[in-house]
């Protein structure tokens, strides 16, 4: 029964790679396309990376595919189900995360992953699990960008129970935040994992809709925002706070462990991090101006649909 799951999971997976690879190059004039970067892990599985570098409009894109299995489910994924460690495991999802060149447009963030680890012997159960989410990291905010967003994301859920927005919502903003920084990422979405609430088809029904309204939503924010005017000083900026994400994803992120832990392609998993970015030493923004208004009044957490 597992391997129906499985291939269920990744045939949408794999379709849905292609079809937001596809929205992404619609939206780039430079005319600048996917790399196609198809690997396989020693362990078992591989994946298929697609990286858009240079782009006009998308200084760096990816979109990973990756199916990996192993005799042994890593620390980071038995966390919450301290009772399967050390048993096989098969993982497969899809992670995106696109970093734009204007700073105005906002860097964004999905992932959706499909977990079974298949009964062993008579009497055991396949246990599986689905998660995923998007989350969006703006550099210059926009109260009606955030309320999009968020509505896209109380749509997403809605259909699966009206109780999954606002406790996914919470635990977005928990989750995409920097402790040593006591800061948040940027203003959230959705995440949840462990999720098998409603049988298979619920919640693969779930990480369907999670996609697609992703799609949909970022698409109509690079629509809105990428032909912004914009000199150095934002630039700067932008450069500046891309550090707080490399720092969330090498330091927090459960994927980004997941993928070192279970051996897979560090070309892929750092997929992530930005072509360009900087620190500075104690920065401080310019008190009133639109650079401090991101910290005074995006990166709190906020019932933008309220």
């Amino acid at each position: 029964m597992h391997l129906d799951k499985l291939q269920q999971a990744k045939t949408f997976l794999l379709d849905y790679q292609a079809r937001l690879c596809a929205k992404l190059e619609n939206h780039e004039v430079s005319g600048k396309t996917f790399l196609t970067d198809p690997w396989e892990r020693a362990e078992g599985g591989g994946g298929i990376s697609k990286v858009l570098e240079g782009g006009d409009i998308f200084e760096k894109a990816g979109v990973n595919f990756s199916h990996v299995m192993g005799n042994k489910l890593p620390p980071s994924a038995t966390a919450n189900r301290p009772q399967l460690a050390g048993r096989p495991f098969h993982a497969t999802g899809v992670s995106i995360v696109i970093h734009p060149r204007n700073p105005y447009v906002p860097t964004s963030h999905a992932n959706v992953r499909f977990f079974i680890a298949p009964a062993q012997k008579e009497g055991e159960q396949d246990i599986w699990w689905v998660g995923g989410g998007f989350d969006l990291t703006p550099y210059y905010g926009f109260t009606e960008d955030c309320r999009d967003w968020h509505q896209h994301a109380k749509d997403a859920c809605d259909p699966f129970g009206e109780h999954l927005y606002p406790k996914f919502k919470t635990w977005c903003d928990d989750y995409f935040f920097l402790k040593h920084r006591n800061e948040p990422r940027g203003i959230g979405g959705l995440f949840f994992d462990d999720f098998d609430e409603g049988g298979f088809e619920n919640a693969f029904g779930l990480i369907k809709s999670v996609a697609e309204h992703y799609k949909d939503a970022y698409s109509e924010i690079v629509t809105k925002r990428v032909n912004s005017s914009y000199g150095e000083r934002e630039r700067s900026f932008q450069l500046y706070r891309r550090g707080r994400y490399v720092e969330f994803n090498l330091v927090w992120d459960r994927g980004t462990h997941f993928g070192l832990q279970s051996n897979g392609r560090t070309e892929s998993i750092l997929m992530s991090l930005p072509p360009i970015v900087e620190w500075k030493y104690d920065y401080q923004p310019e008190a009133d101006s639109p650079e401090a208004e991101l910290y005074d009044t995006f990166l709190k957490p906020t019932d933008w649909l309220a």
